[in-house]
């Protein structure tokens, strides 16, 4: 059993920052404490830089299958474990979309063999396969994607009736993205009567507007009640609908949960003139007034976890004109270092960030041994060097598409080491790729 003994770190976990060591036995921590006597087979001296539960990312389109161009879970896990990301929750609006066991089968598989990051993937809701998902095996899936707005074909899922049942019958986590497309479809069709297709980026707001966020929000939120479900809305982007959230009632007893994402808590709608269609995304980036108050609910709890909504597009798609451009971009391999940004210019603590990017989708989505470092859990670390300023630019960017909205942007703190499953899988720029992650199991009854 191959060992790795990580000396002089300052720990953050659990609410402390702490001065130890870890002893790390295949891929589990075996011990934490004062521990500079013991041998093993590699030994890391972090000098004093800080060591961190790896990064869980509740939400992310790897693209793989059907869209490739775009991303594979190959690429995209490279990207998120230089960046500090251990495991990854993946959704199903990949081509063909995962609506049947045999399908959500088939990218488990696929990353079996090439995903160094850990990962799990949702099943899919489409308008006619409840049957299916009810044979979803909850400590070993994540739990259940359903489009209720934004998406195509037999993705959207807004009959009030197919949605109780799901609300209704499925045993375990449900996760939203909540947009009321009547709504949506109604302003755009107003605003392209007024702009055609030269249509200013920076309204993407008023199409995809608050009132479409609360709406389906609230909805969700008010079958979730009335149906005892447990519930995970994703991606909040309005100050309105922070306010449908409790901040206090501890985490593990929550029934409905949020989630806020790193380009709703950087951007607001100034950016878009800068920026264009790089920041379009659904729900869109709205005004700065929603930013700041994205930005309190996640420090009072009432919005529980940090993500990323990874989506990565080519270049070339993102310059179509508004109405083609598509939705989406990449953030995971920056998303750590975005937070530790907020970090350095006193936002927000390094307690704080852990436990909204580790210890918090650990317990919200009951993964089993991950999510803190803890002995006997599953060794999934990330050591940072708080003060080693580096700029994103595009030879440094991983995601396959190899553009970022961070482009230019210096981040004062870089990923040194990142550990997943007790394999040392990146350090100072170099991956090791011989052993791949692992599929991440629930605590669930």
């Amino acid at each position: 059993m191959n060992s790795i003994l990580i000396l002089n770190a300052n720990i953050v976990n659990e609410g402390k920052v702490i001065e130890s060591d870890v002893l790390i036995k295949g891929d589990r921590i075996e011990k934490i404490g004062a521990l500079s006597h013991l041998r093993a087979d590699k030994i890391i001296d972090l000098q004093g830089n800080h060591l961190l539960p790896g990064v869980i990312d509740d939400q992310v389109h790897f693209r793989e299958p059907g869209l490739t161009h775009k991303g594979t879970i190959y690429t995209e896990a490279r990207a998120a474990v230089a960046g500090g990301v251990t495991t990854f929750m993946e959704m199903p609006n990949t081509y063909p979309p995962t609506f049947t066991q045999e399908l959500l089968e088939e990218k488990y598989e696929i990353a079996t063999h090439t995903s160094l990051a850990n990962y799990s993937f949702f099943m899919g809701a489409s308008n006619d396969n409840l049957e299916e998902v009810l044979k979803t095996d909850v400590k070993r899936v994540c739990g259940l994607k359903i489009f209720m707005g934004s998406s195509t074909g037999n993705l959207l899922v807004d009959d009030p009736k197919t949605l109780e049942g799901f609300y209704s019958k499925f045993p375990s986590l449900i996760a939203t993205h909540c947009e009321d497309e009547p709504t949506i479809r109604k302003n755009s069709e107003d605003f392209k009567n007024k702009y055609g297709e030269d249509f200013p980026v920076k309204l993407h707001a008023k199409i995809r507007s608050e009132e479409a966020c609360y709406k389906s929000s609230s909805f969700a939120i008010s079958l979730a009640k009335k149906f005892n479900t447990r519930l995970h809305i994703l991606h909040i982007s309005t100050a309105k609908e922070t306010s449908l959230f409790d901040n206090t009632t501890p985490l593990n007893q929550k029934r409905i949960t949020a989630e806020a994402c790193i380009h709703h808590l950087w951007f607001n709608d100034s950016d878009y003139e800068r920026l264009g269609t790089k920041i379009k995304w659904n729900p869109a980036i709205k005004t700065q007034a929603d930013q700041e108050a994205i930005f309190r609910a996640m420090l009072d709890d009432h919005i529980d976890v940090i993500a990323t909504d990874h989506a990565p597009h080519t270049l070339e798609e993102k310059q179509n004109t508004y109405f083609k451009a598509p939705s989406g971009g990449p953030l995971i391999q920056h998303s750590l270092a975005a937070m530790l940004e907020f970090y350095h210019q006193g936002k927000i603590s390094l307690e704080r960030v852990v436990e909204k990017m580790a210890h918090n989708p650990g317990i919200l989505f009951q993964i089993k041994e991950r999510g803190f470092i803890r002995e006997g859990y599953k060794a999934d670390m990330v050591a940072v060097n708080l003060n080693d300023p580096w700029k994103v630019e595009k030879a440094n960017i991983l995601a396959k598409c190899r553009w970022s909205p961070f482009e230019g942007q210096t981040f004062k703190s870089k990923v040194t080491q990142t550990l997943v499953s007790g394999h040392l899988a990146y350090e100072n720029g170099k991956f090791d790729e011989s052993i791949k992650g692992q599929r991440i199991l629930f605590a669930r009854d």
